[in-house]
């Protein structure tokens, strides 16, 4: 079975929305009407319904991230647009990256603002959208690995996690702000 969607649904109609398009053209832009088809990725079941074939939409994306593509594409379709864009993306994925790495040995939230300068920098490199999406793949298995194993290796996984964290906010405090916690700590457990 194969089902058609209406000609007057909004969401069937690829490309920029139109009043997007008519705008970019009202100022001289060309803005691209037509999205390129994505492939579809074959699954061993997903279009089978008893024997014949059914269409499969792929999913939608959420409203917020189609305006922000019509956005960029928008932006993109002038040249001034697309140097400014570049040069925007590239100085705040620098300044999140730098205070990311800053934050590491720190306790903060250090690798999380690398990844997410590295999702900034993906909106317009494609070096940077590679290297973010190795680090998404290394992640989520090390995440899965991490959940298949029995309850005693997860505790020491988190053990080691703990440790290491309190080692790197001792140093940090030790060296950066001169204040030694062990032996303030030793110092109060003998006096008291």
């Amino acid at each position: 079975m194969v089902t058609k969607r209406s000609s007057l649904d909004q969401s069937a109609t690829p490309g920029p929305p139109p009043v997007a398009a008519r705008s970019a053209e009202k100022r001289g832009y060309g803005a691209p009407m037509e999205q390129p088809e994505r492939p579809v990725r074959p699954t061993s079941d997903a279009g089978r319904v008893s024997g014949s074939t059914a269409v499969v939409d792929p999913p939608r994306r959420p409203r917020w991230r189609e305006q922000v593509s019509t956005t960029l594409d928008l932006i993109r379709a002038n040249p001034t647009g697309r140097i400014a864009l570049k040069i925007f993306i590239a100085i705040a994925g620098a300044v999140v990256v730098t205070v990311g790495i800053a934050l590491i040995p720190l306790p903060g939230p250090g690798w999380l603002l690398v990844i997410a300068g590295l999702g900034i920098w993906a909106v317009e490199y494609h070096w940077a959208r590679r290297l973010l999406g190795f680090t998404r793949r290394h992640v989520y298995g090390w995440t899965n690995w991490a959940k298949r194993q029995s309850l005693p290796v997860r505790i020491v996984l988190g053990s080691v996690g703990l440790i290491f964290v309190a080692v790197v906010v001792w140093l940090s405090l030790k060296y950066s702000l001169g204040i030694d916690v062990v032996a303030r700590v030793m110092q109060y457990l003998a006096t008291h």
